[in-house]
């Protein structure tokens, strides 16, 4: 097993696989056979060792990658609920094409609301409030947040000083991670399947 060496890391890790049904808000998705399979052998790779909180969005995706990995690492568990996906209730479910081309307007004119969506710039903002409002307290230990591919995606832009842009979007299915140093806030890797491990 390995474990970043590097003080103080913090990672963001997407839930993965859901089970996508359009009856349910999307807050209230569970995962997949595929996503808790995923979960369970991320948790025995045992590189997440060193992880003493975890913080979760409280939508149910991230609620179920993030307990079992707290669970089994022995770490506090902190909800926050603002770290939710970017507000999409506007819409509802769409199909996955259209969700594809809304997605893409998201990113692409991220001071503008795609057919009534939380625009990018005010989800990044919010995130990265909520990172920081825990960032911001003395912790040992490695932080691993749990949330959703949106939303994670515009907080590394923010600390890789990126431009908003889909081109830094995760791979599709989650479960992808990316790692900064906690004392500068300096972005160590973007996106990687938790497969390939710290």
């Amino acid at each position: 097993a390995q474990k970043c060496q590097m003080p103080q890391c913090v990672r963001f890790l997407t839930h993965p696989q859901v089970h996508i049904d359009p009856a349910l808000p999307v807050s209230s998705w569970r995962l997949s056979p595929q996503g808790r399979q995923r979960v369970a052998a991320l948790i025995e790779a045992g590189w997440l060792a060193g992880t003493t909180l975890v913080v979760t969005s409280a939508e149910t995706k991230a609620l179920e990658t993030a307990g079992p990995i707290s669970q089994a690492l022995g770490s506090r568990l902190e909800v926050r609920e603002a770290m939710h996906e970017n507000d999409r209730s506007s819409t509802g479910f769409l199909p996955p094409a259209e969700f594809e081309r809304v997605a893409d307007a998201f990113f692409a004119r991220p001071d503008e609301s795609p057919r009534g969506w939380e625009t990018a710039r005010a989800a990044q903002t919010r995130n990265v409030h909520e990172a920081e409002a825990v960032l911001a307290r003395h912790h040992a230990g490695d932080v691993l947040f749990v949330g959703h591919g949106a939303v994670g995606t515009l907080l590394m832009s923010h600390y890789g000083r990126l431009e908003i842009s889909r081109t830094h979007d995760q791979q599709p299915g989650g479960g992808n991670y990316f790692t900064l140093l906690k004392d500068r806030r300096r972005l160590l890797h973007r996106w990687r399947p938790i497969e390939l491990g710290c």
